[in-house]
């Protein structure tokens, strides 16, 4: 609501009375109209940045989901042959994703511009997530998917990654159904944030510095594995000396 001061200017001494009076009531009113602005946005349905965040995670989606279909993660063969040790794919990306991330919150966290405690992290159950670990992978291994390749691989039209995701459904309905009989079980465990530093008791920049190495490690083993299944492969394939391939024997 907009206001209007009338001066008389015939009777004006130039006390400039009516130039403070105004002032002192513009200052009185923006804490008012701050507070039904806040007002007004509280009463919004969803909040505008609300809206910029959900903007940015579904961008954020899509962005994802399209990488991993590139790199040929909608294939639940490529994703299951990591169990049989015949593609490594999944290990080098995941532990190229987790070296990067871990190196670039360690250099930001050192110079300055990251506060680690104002970074969620899930808190810690060891052994809820230990059993929950191994059933995981063994979905994984038996489906050929885990929950977000299933999605990318379904966007595609895949039938099998469409009745994993059914699965994943009845099976979150299922622990539904039986959390209260596990509930402590579920909740044992900690319940604390707990990081390898301050498991191995070492700094943040020693750990990120053993952990790149053991993914180097980790890489390098991969591709032997690789190679030398690869090669054993081949050599089973190839004809012995003095034997004659069936179609040249037909």
């Amino acid at each position: 609501m907009r206001r209007i001061m009338v001066i008389d200017a015939a009777r004006c001494v130039g006390c400039e009375a009516c130039v403070v009076a105004c002032k002192t009531d513009r200052v009185r009113r923006r804490p008012r109209d701050r507070l039904l602005r806040s007002e007004a946005l509280d009463m919004m349905p969803v909040h505008p940045t609300t809206w910029l965040a959900y903007t940015f995670a579904v961008l954020a989606g899509f962005g994802f989901g399209f990488v991993l279909e590139r790199a040929g993660f909608g294939s639940s063969r490529k994703l299951a042959a990591q169990f049989y040790l015949r593609d490594m794919t999944v290990l080098k990306v995941m532990f190229s994703a987790i070296v990067t991330a871990m190196l670039g919150l360690t250099v930001l966290r050192a110079v300055g511009w990251l506060d680690f405690e104002q970074v969620y992290v899930n808190p810690t159950f060891m052994w809820p997530q230990v059993v929950g670990g191994l059933i995981f992978g063994a979905g994984f291994a038996i489906g050929g998917y885990c929950p977000g390749t299933s999605v990318v691989a379904a966007a595609t039209g895949k039938l099998d990654a469409i009745a994993f995701l059914v699965g994943t459904g009845a099976g979150i309905l299922g622990y539904a159904g039986v959390y209260a009989r596990i509930e402590g079980f579920a909740n044992g465990g900690g319940g604390d944030r707990l990081f390898l530093t301050d498991w191995l008791r070492l700094s943040y920049g020693v750990v990120a510095i053993l952990v790149t190495l053991m993914a180097l490690g980790m890489f390098a083993g991969a591709e032997w594995i690789e190679k030398k299944l690869a090669g054993g492969k081949a050599a089973s394939e190839t004809p012995a000396a003095g034997s004659s391939s069936p179609s040249a024997a037909s």
